[in-house]
């Protein structure tokens, strides 16, 4: 008889690389069904915002029924509650920045994201950030401002709205990974839906609430179901592995938003975006390299 041999543990860097880059394509299809609502068709801002988290939140509810009630349960509400208003802040200012400037450049400016993550890792969460994290971060980071090029004529104060967008979900994500130490990642997606919507929904009857209406119904929906399978993905990424470890592999949502934004809207990147592209894919790919390595030696 062949000897039995148990199955290979997943590796939680890998996992948790692997879950913040679906996260990536699932942000990169929201964004680019959010551009094509508001600069295409002109649907407001705040009002998409509302039906995006509102549409998520009834897509969620039959998973929330079957694994019970109880599970939702929370012993941090405050946490909860400061996760959330970060969050709607930060919604607001992505989907107005998103409205005014095209998906590459929003999303090379969102990029500054890695270093309030990790900066708060440090000081907050008490992670070990090594200078291989550091120095690859800054190369991604390098690469998004030689894509962005903010000296350029191209760069104007709107695109400064994905900028506050970055701050305050940096502060969301180091929420998130406290709380994933103590619930359920389908507990913290659900409580995000569940409060988003009514702080969305204030903001919308103050910026001109709209109903959809044709088309609008379908891409609304679509939006919907991404946005709830970013967010639970997102969970899993940072309940996967250390915050400033999985983090900079969400650089990689630049050459998705921008093959995206190419493909749909016809945002055709120039030369120099590719050297800022290479430069991000090899950090992030670096740092994946490097954590799987040093697992394999404490292993």
């Amino acid at each position: 008889m062949a000897p039995v041999t148990s199955a290979p543990k997943h590796s939680p860097a890998l996992m948790g690389a692997f879950w913040m880059i679906m996260a990536g394509v699932a942000y990169a299809t929201g964004n680019i069904l959010i551009q094509q609502m508001t600069m295409v068709l002109g649907f407001p801002t705040a009002s998409i915002a509302f039906w995006q988290y509102g549409i998520a939140l009834l897509f969620s509810l039959p998973y929330v029924l079957k694994i019970g009630l109880r599970s939702m349960r929370s012993q941090h509400p405050m946490m909860h509650l400061v996760r959330i208003v970060l969050s709607a802040c930060g919604v607001q200012a992505w989907t107005f920045g998103l409205a005014s400037v095209p998906i590459s450049q929003a999303i090379a400016l969102v990029m500054t994201s890695p270093f309030f993550i990790i900066i708060g890792a440090r000081l907050f969460l008490g992670e070990r950030v090594g200078a291989s994290r550091w120095a690859a971060t800054a190369v991604g980071f390098a690469g998004a401002l030689i894509i962005l090029q903010p000296w350029s004529e191209a760069f104007t104060p709107a695109a400064l709205l994905p900028v506050l967008a970055a701050l305050l979900w940096g502060g969301v994500s180091l929420i998130t990974k406290r709380l994933t130490a103590v619930e359920r990642p389908e507990a913290i997606t659900i409580w995000l839906l569940l409060l988003l919507t009514p702080i969305n929904f204030a903001v919308a009857l103050g910026g001109g609430f709209e109903i959809p209406t044709g088309g609008l119904i379908l891409l609304l929906g679509s939006l919907g179901i991404v946005t709830a399978l970013a967010q639970y993905f997102l969970t899993l990424a940072y309940a996967s592995a250390d915050a400033a470890y999985v983090q900079p592999f969400d650089d990689l949502k630049l050459p998705l938003n921008v093959i995206g934004g190419w493909l749909v809207f016809g945002f055709a990147p120039s030369p120099v975006f590719w050297v800022g592209g290479v430069m991000i894919l090899g950090a992030s790919l670096f740092i994946m390299t490097r954590e799987r390595q040093q697992e394999v030696r404490r292993n």
